[in-house]
C-alpha cells in the first residue's frame, strides 16, 4: 500500500489491538496494514505502556486510517463520524448489530456509537437513491420516515414513499 496523501487520524484510550481487530472484521477489503508500539525509552510523563499498540495503520472497506492511542483527553463526539453505506437490509442489519454489542448503542436516523465511543451513520444505498429523486414529495416522505426510526429499515422508507 502506498502512504495515502491525506489520511484520517482516530484518537483512543483503548487497547488499539482489539480497537483494530474489530474495525476490520465489520467489511471486506479490511486489514491492518501496521502496528507501531511504544518504544522501551519514552519521555518522562508520557502516559502510555513500553510494547502496548501506540499507532495502527489500518484499512477499512478500502479507506486508509491511522489510529492513536492518545489518552482520554480528547473522547469521540458527535462532530465526526464514519459512515458506512449497506447494499442491503442484511449487511445494514449485520453492522449494526457488531457495532451496537457489547457496549454500543442504538442513537437515530442511522446513527450508533460503537463500544469504544465512535459514531457511526450506517446508511443503505437505497436511501440514497430515494433521496436523489427529482420529487420533493418522494425526499420528504423518506426523511419523516428516517426521523422516526434508530436503525434505517429499507422497507419501511420504501412504504413511506408508496403511500
Amino acid at each position: 500500500m502506498s502512504d495515502p496523501k491525506v489520511l484520517t487520524c482516530l484518537w483512543f484510550n483503548h487497547d488499539l489491538e482489539e480497537v483494530a481487530e474489530f474495525y476490520v472484521s465489520l467489511m471486506p477489503d479490511s486489514h491492518i496494514d501496521s502496528i507501531e508500539r511504544v518504544p522501551k525509552e519514552i519521555p518522562q510523563g508520557v502516559p502510555l505502556e513500553t510494547g502496548k499498540p501506540m499507532l495502527v495503520q489500518l484499512t477499512l472497506g478500502g479507506v486508509s486510517y491511522q489510529l492513536l492511542n492518545g489518552g482520554v483527553d480528547f473522547p469521540h463526539s458527535e462532530a465526526a463520524s464514519l459512515v458506512v453505506y449497506a447494499d442491503d437490509q442484511n449487511e445494514l442489519d449485520r453492522l449494526w448489530s457488531a457495532l451496537i454489542a457489547d457496549g454500543g448503542r442504538e442513537v437515530e436516523c442511522g446513527w450508533c456509537v460503537d463500544r469504544f465511543g465512535l459514531r457511526w451513520q450506517v446508511i443503505p444505498r437505497r436511501f440514497i437513491e430515494l433521496m436523489n429523486s427529482s420529487n420533493p414529495e418522494t425526499k420528504q416522505r423518506v426523511l419523516n420516515a428516517v426521523w422516526q426510526m434508530k436503525k434505517i429499515e429499507i422497507a419501511d422508507i420504501e412504504a413511506a414513499v408508496a403511500a
